[in-house]
């Protein structure tokens, strides 16, 4: 028996079926007086169904209009954005920049007047601000093997790679002007001319042997550190080098607001800003004359802002006063710049650079 065809042989479309069965339904005038079996039947169903019974296979039902909800939402998160900006527009831009270390500089004018920096608060108005503090800036990759180390060997060489980082930018000793003895024992002690820089860079700082090239220093009868935080950026990188050996590049970005020794609760913050960019070799000891658990230093430079120039101390010497305007003569300069290599920008020798923001 066919789809809409009657038992007595007679044929409907189901157009006329539906018609017919809702007018049953309904006690429409016009509904034949004797239906069939098959709709008394159905219409049976039907009445006993409030809501007209399932949908039909060749029925179309139209989605009820859906309420604006989502577009309420966008227009309510669009509105808070815009007063984000508003208030804080340095603080969005940390946030769509992302935690890469590699990431093009922040965009952003220097620091207006009403976000200078404070001793509670040495990195109001800093692109520093929003980063990370201390050895949790410097981001360590997943080891795995290289050359004649295997990962977990891998694995150490990098945490000793940064430990020498802590240990050269970061040690509150080293920053007040102490040796930097854990770092120097980092370093192979076979390696002459590395060794013969540390042998003279601490008693007659010049040009050439600067301990500053390794290890960031602060004169303390004349500068002294805000607070107990220096923000930090950066990465390590590692690849197979030499006979085998296994290099770690470091690229990595330190911010240190410091005062005057001597200042008072209000006076002038300097943050002074360094990027550093050390190859490390870790040699295969068969191969290489090296001490187990050092490396040797492949290169090394650094760019530096905030810091001083003019003939090499030994120190970090941050302009304060007087003296930082006239070191604003030089080149200027975006210090938070990460996109370009390390050695195209900052003070060197007796060049002065004059940072855009600090």
């Amino acid at each position: 028996m066919g789809a809409g065809t009657e038992p007595d042989g007679s044929s409907r479309s189901d157009e006329e079926w539906e018609r017919f069965l809702r007018a049953s339904v309904a006690g429409a005038a016009d509904a034949p007086k004797e239906p069939s079996a098959r709709a008394r039947d159905v219409a049976k169903r039907l009445r006993a169904q409030p809501d007209g019974g399932p949908e039909g296979w060749r029925s179309y039902t139209p989605a009820r209009p859906k309420r604006r909800t989502g577009w309420y939402v966008v227009g309510l998160l669009a509105s808070l954005v815009l007063l984000v900006v508003a208030l804080a527009p340095g603080r969005v831009v940390d946030l769509f920049a992302g935690d890469d270390p590699d990431s093009p500089a922040e965009a952003g004018p220097p620091a207006a007047a009403g976000q200078r920096p404070t001793m509670d608060e040495p990195f109001r108005g800093s692109p520093a601000a929003s980063w990370a503090s201390g050895a949790a800036g410097i981001t360590v990759p997943e080891a795995r093997a290289v050359g004649w180390m295997s990962a977990a060997e891998v694995e150490r060489a990098l945490a000793r790679s940064r430990d020498f980082l802590v240990a050269s930018g970061l040690d509150r000793g080293v920053l007040r002007g102490e040796r930097p003895e854990k770092a120097i024992a980092l370093i192979n002690p076979k390696q002459k001319d590395v060794q013969d820089f540390l042998t003279t860079a601490f008693r007659t700082p010049s040009e050439k042997n600067d301990p500053l090239l390794l290890f960031s220093r602060f004169q303390p009868s004349r500068t002294r550190l805000v607070g107990d935080v220096v923000k930090t950026r950066g990465r390590l990188t590692y690849r197979e080098g030499e006979r085998g050996a296994l290099q770690v590049t470091a690229d990595v970005t330190f911010v240190y607001p410091v005062t005057r020794a001597d200042a008072g609760g209000d006076d002038e913050i300097v943050r002074t800003i360094v990027r550093r960019e050390l190859i490390l070799s870790w040699d295969d000891p068969d191969k290489v004359i090296t001490e187990p658990g050092t490396f040797s230093i492949v290169s090394n430079k650094y760019d530096m802002t905030n810091g001083g120039c003019g003939a090499p101390t030994g120190y970090l010497t941050p302009p304060f006063g007087t003296d930082r305007r006239a070191d604003e003569a030089g080149t200027v300069v975006d210090p938070y710049d990460r996109s370009t290599p390390v050695g195209r920008g900052g003070s060197s020798g007796d060049e002065c650079a004059t940072a855009t923001r600090s």
